[in-house]
């Protein structure tokens, strides 16, 4: 079966927009998981251009009270600042079920690529069994294609997150057949070296289903631009709902 996990960054970024709490991130969190929503995900950056640190906490409530997923993104290499408190700390605070570790800096306006093992595996490795230890299970951000994509179990990793992107990019432009065969080449390596295979980025309702019929055992998707978007005409309990059809029939297909 493959898990939905609604990412709320752009919830976050109308409300930063305009100062408030208007949209609230926590109202739209019950909303996704009343439609049935298998989680949340959230990105908290340093900048804090979209989700903030008080943000984490109150979502990370709101999971633990409704026994869904909580998935944190970042950076583990990004230092502390005024309003970040660091990766770690806010894993530490609030023990989300699942950390998602991204190598994005602050000039990047969305993640763009995965981590190069053999340049960063040595800084790595700690800091994925620090993230264990909190009793978070470990996923790593990989580029589709990455031929150390096994090192990423050698790490300590439990998972890895398949970035999407040119995948989208082909299925857009009319032919996704060379990315999904890359995609599920990097899934089965994966997960023949022990990984578990998550999968996000650009992922919308026209695009997912063939990315699910093709890549083997997808255990979690992670999406919110695309499912924001998309809620912005159909309402954001339908959109839920929509891509809850989809994945569910991944379990049958």
């Amino acid at each position: 079966m493959t898990a939905l996990s609604v990412n709320l960054n752009k919830i976050a970024v109308l409300r930063n927009s305009r100062g408030g709490q208007m949209p609230g991130v926590l109202h739209a969190g019950r909303t996704c998981l009343d439609a049935g929503a298998h989680g949340l995900t959230v990105h908290p950056r340093p900048d804090a251009r979209h989700i903030r640190s008080d943000d984490v906490h109150v979502l990370a409530r709101l999971c633990s009270e409704r026994g869904a997923e909580f998935n944190i993104e970042g950076n583990p290499f990004a230092p502390p600042r005024d309003g970040y408190p660091g990766l770690l700390a806010l894993c530490e605070a609030t023990r989300p079920a699942q950390v998602t570790l991204v190598p994005d800096g602050d000039g990047q306006l969305t993640s763009d690529h995965g981590f190069d093992f053999v340049r960063d595996g040595g800084s790595l490795a700690p800091l994925i069994a620090a993230f264990k230890a909190l009793g978070c299970r470990v996923s790593v951000f990989v580029d589709v294609g990455d031929p150390d994509v096994t090192m990423a179990s050698a790490l300590g990793a439990d998972r890895v997150e398949l970035f999407t992107g040119p995948f989208a990019e082909a299925f857009a432009s009319g032919d996704a057949s060379v990315a999904l065969s890359a995609a599920a080449d990097t899934a089965r390596r994966a997960q023949a070296a022990g990984l578990a295979v998550n999968a996000g980025h650009d992922l919308d309702q026209s695009n997912l289903v063939a990315f699910l019929l093709n890549v083997p055992d997808v255990q979690e998707v992670s999406i919110g631009h695309a499912l924001i978007g998309e809620a912005l005409y159909a309402g954001l309990d339908a959109t839920v709902r929509a891509y809850r059809r989809i994945v569910d029939m991944s379990v049958t297909a």
